[in-house]
């Protein structure tokens, strides 16, 4: 019998055969790092607001920072209600508030980006989040 890790799972080989068993420590691990989904928007909404502390404020851009500020920051919002919601319809309605407010945090970061653009390459990285997050959500709501 041989032992292999691959990806958070333990296989046994006996022959030509695979038996997938799981680890769940390293399971629950793994999946929390990656799908606490409360941190990640928490994370994300503190990010777009260090960012946007650093921007010069013109006519041009005011109108795009105060969008992208209130996008960015509701997703973390919509998704601490959507883990308190009431039912399944409840839940589907939150979660594809926050994949509407990621999407248009998308729209602003694009905006942004056009206007300033000295500072696109942080918008990129902030972008590619926000795209991130969309399809998370996206995801979950169609599995639900």
């Amino acid at each position: 019998m041989d032992f292999l890790q691959k990806k958070s799972k333990i296989v046994i080989i006996i022959s030509n055969y695979k038996f997938p068993m799981s680890n769940q420590n390293q399971i629950s691990n793994d999946i929390n790092k990656k799908f606490d989904l409360a941190k990640r928007t928490s994370d994300f909404s503190l990010s777009c607001i260090k960012f946007i502390k650093d921007i010069k404020i013109s006519v041009i851009n005011h109108n795009i920072i105060n969008q992208l500020l209130r996008s960015a920051t509701s997703i973390g919002a919509n998704y601490m209600e959507a883990e308190c919601a009431e039912s399944r319809k409840d839940f589907v309605h939150k979660i594809s508030i926050c994949k509407k407010e990621a999407k248009e945090t998308t729209y602003w970061f694009h905006l942004l980006s056009e206007a300033e653009p000295d500072i696109k390459d942080g918008c990129r990285i902030l972008w590619k989040e926000a795209h991130e997050l969309t399809l998370i959500f996206s995801a979950i709501i169609n599995r639900t």
